[in-house]
């Protein structure tokens, strides 16, 4: 039996377990939406895998990341979260975790969900990408960058085009992987 030939950026174990089973499917779950937002606004200068490491960490903190608790953390909640030795302690993006869920329960309310809000910008469809390299994988789009904008425009942080392409990415709006793994043909 072979291995099964993954996109190169799959190592280690916790990278592998989330590149078979999350990274591109598409996702319309409001609370695994709303971690993916604040999960990718913290790696913002770290890598994915030091974000995995300690997602679990955040899904206790985060209230398995329910908007509504999150957008009601005062500053004795967030102070707590600063002295967390399991997450990321940067006061900028923990304060950016709670504006968002402010500003992501103001989306729900208008546009019914945030799936419904987030998909709308690539038609409800999947965007298949054919990358037969690493180095063919953009780190932003046009449409992270419109994205991006909008999210800014309604009161979001560290949701720049990066940022929100990574979000494209992780919740399947478009599927990156390689052309030469699995999981391509298995997302189209």
């Amino acid at each position: 039996m072979s291995e099964k030939i993954r996109c190169s950026w799959a190592k280690k174990p916790l990278d592998i377990e989330y590149h078979d089973q999350e990274w591109g499917v598409p996702l319309k779950d409001e609370h695994r939406l709303f971690e993916f937002l604040i999960l990718e606004g913290v790696q913002a200068g770290l890598s994915w895998s030091t974000v995995l490491q300690r997602r679990e960490h955040y899904r206790k903190a985060y209230h398995n990341f329910d908007p509504a608790i999150v957008a009601n953390f005062d500053a004795k909640t967030t102070h707590d979260l600063l002295q967390n030795p399991n997450l990321i302690r940067n006061k900028l993006k923990i304060n950016a975790s709670v504006k968002n869920a402010m500003a992501f329960i103001k989306v729900q309310e208008e546009f019914g969900s945030f799936a419904h809000y987030l998909w709308g910008f690539v038609n409800n469809t999947p965007i298949i990408n054919h990358w037969e390299k690493p180095e063919h994988v953009p780190s932003e789009t046009d449409l992270s960058t419109k994205l991006s904008h909008d999210l800014k425009k309604r009161g979001f942080s560290f949701v720049g085009p990066t940022i929100c392409y990574a979000l494209m990415q992780a919740t399947g709006l478009v599927n990156d992987h390689l052309t030469t793994c699995f999981r391509h043909s298995e997302l189209q």
